[in-house]
């Protein structure tokens, strides 16, 4: 085992795959907290539905996925919540019909095209292997663009998080903030789908604030604490994915490598378990 993780680090894509893994984890972890808190968190999974199809008309045209997915996706988000905020489709309404629509038309357009192929399989559940030098130069410099608006921004977004109503009556501009947050997720949604996949990324942004929330129970407190969950839980997903697991076939063993965004959302899922076990244990000491 240590041998195989001492050959996973000398390979480059590996390398690569790593930095974007934990930027994209910390992003989502930090905008995860304020979007579950405002029973908003299924945005990251209509956006990446929205990524996805973008995404394909990208892979038809032979363009730069990461460059068209990108403003795409945050004029997705706008509209987001537009729709949900002057019209009758509201929230989890609104994000069903982005979602599926993004998705149904993105499956529709790679048929005629290239076809369902490996790399369609690879947007979809996520794979180390799809990310290039230019990919990482800029998941670098749009992840530290969403990092410093969070950090420069915390109070704003803390309290339209907590008391949207209150904030605006206190001169806080909260539909601009709103948009803030739904841009920066739309970023690190397309960032991370490549590695993630569009059907398992928006576990990233909910997965660590749940787990965190079980144990933590300040703003500050349950953030960092996300962060932390999922920057660790990224570790060792993307770990075990390059290990893989031993299963028997005919009279052997062999080794068989686990989908890379699967593997990281069980190391969440596994962290999620620990954190109610132990917040169950603590309560039940109180009592």
């Amino acid at each position: 085992m240590i041998n195989t993780l001492m050959e996973m680090w000398q390979q480059p894509f590996i390398i690569r795959a790593v930095v974007v893994g934990v930027l994209v984890s910390l992003c989502a972890a930090l905008l995860g907290v304020g979007l579950v808190l405002k029973r908003y968190s299924m945005i990251g999974d209509g956006l990446s539905h929205v990524g996805f199809g973008t995404l394909a008309v990208a892979m038809a045209f032979n363009l730069a996925p990461l460059q068209i997915s990108i403003p795409v996706t945050m004029l997705a988000a706008f509209l987001l919540l537009r729709i949900s905020e002057s019209s009758k489709i509201k929230g989890d309404a609104a994000i069903a019909l982005i979602s599926a629509s993004s998705l149904a038309l993105g499956v529709m357009l790679i048929s005629i095209t290239t076809g369902l192929n490996t790399d369609v399989c690879n947007y979809m559940f996520g794979s180390l292997l799809t990310l290039n030098k230019d990919d990482l130069v800029l998941s670098v410099i749009l992840a530290i663009v969403v990092f410093t608006l969070f950090v420069l921004t915390y109070n704003k977004i803390f309290a339209v998080t907590f008391d949207e109503t209150f904030a605006r009556a206190t001169g806080v501009k909260t539909s601009l903030y709103n948009m803030l947050i739904a841009f920066l997720t739309a970023i690190t949604i397309v960032l991370g789908m490549r590695m993630m996949g569009a059907m398992l990324i928006s576990a990233l942004i909910i997965f660590p604030a749940l787990t965190s929330m079980r144990l933590c129970k300040s703003f500050r407190a349950v953030t960092i604490c996300s962060a932390a969950v999922s920057v660790v839980c990224f570790f060792i997903g993307a770990n075990t994915s390059f290990i893989g697991i031993q299963v028997r076939q005919g009279h052997g063993y062999i080794t068989r490598s686990l989908p890379t965004g699967a593997t990281i959302v069980a190391s969440n899922l596994i962290a999620f378990l620990v954190f109610s076990l132990i917040n169950a244990i603590k309560e039940k000491i109180r009592e």
